[in-house]
């Protein structure tokens, strides 16, 4: 499955890149959620694609109506993670498929076809960048660590979670090295895996955002939580958080300050 997965990405990452250099007619899902007709048409495909091949999962994916398929046995598509950055021509978007059995990670691909970075990971075997084994830093020091975020679309609407984005970098950045937002949560996840980063957290996610990210990360040796600490849930926690495991206490601590 794994190699039959990868080469159908590949191909729609052909999309991507043909649209990455295009002038767009962009929309909006909402007043900073952006969709373009290349977002659609990588779904349309991978969806196509992926109902011929692999007939014993169904397909949970950004742009579709979602609403009467039960989590289980599942496909998760995100055609574009990261398409501000997408339509502005920022390199750090990606194509991000999680999949799953009885809903555990089994298999994930985050494709960067603008850079020809490919993520893949399998349960149990590891996480690789292009084929090399992806291992997660180990900086135990959260002063000298690199923590990545992201801003949520509501924060231009939410009041409450503009707050909240505010209050936490003001706990968090003058205790680290830094602070990154590159605007794409499945990459995000990634650059911890192979020790970019030594953290990540972000609120107000999709299942879409994350699935494949988190087994990229968690095969490389590194923790995913939610902001309490306990097993992150994709369909219900607010706040994802995700490390090296050797500063996630101390992420913890100075997220909840």
């Amino acid at each position: 499955m794994k190699e039959k997965l990868i080469q159908i990405i590949k191909e729609a990452g052909k999309i991507l890149i043909e649209g990455y250099y295009e002038e767009k007619n962009v929309n909006f899902k909402a007043k900073k959620d952006l969709v373009t007709k290349y977002d659609v048409g990588i779904e349309e495909f991978l969806k196509e694609k992926f109902s011929q091949e692999f007939k014993e999962f169904n397909i949970i994916a950004e742009e579709s109506n979602n609403d009467n398929i039960v989590f289980n046995n599942s496909i998760i598509i995100d055609p574009i993670d990261g398409t501000t950055n997408f339509v502005n021509q920022v390199p750090h978007t990606c194509i991000s498929v999680g999949v799953y059995k009885n809903k555990q990670a089994y298999m994930a691909v985050v494709y960067n076809p603008i850079l020809d970075e490919l993520y893949t990971a399998q349960s149990g075997e590891g996480s690789f960048l292009n084929g090399k084994k992806l291992t997660v830093s180990n900086e135990d020091d959260f002063q000298k660590s690199l923590i990545s975020t992201g801003f949520p679309y509501t924060s231009g609407t939410n009041e409450d979670d503009l707050e909240d984005v505010i209050r936490k970098i003001k706990s968090i950045l003058p205790k680290c090295q830094d602070l990154r937002r590159l605007g794409s949560a499945a990459l995000d996840l990634c650059y911890v895996a192979k020790g970019v980063y030594e953290g990540y957290y972000e609120m107000n996610l999709k299942p879409w955002d994350v699935s494949a990210g988190i087994l990229i990360l968690t095969e490389a040796g590194g923790k995913v939580t939610n902001i309490k600490g306990e097993d992150y849930k994709m369909f219900e926690d607010k706040y994802i958080v995700a490390s090296n495991t050797k500063i996630h206490m101390k992420l913890l601590s100075n997220l909840n300050a």
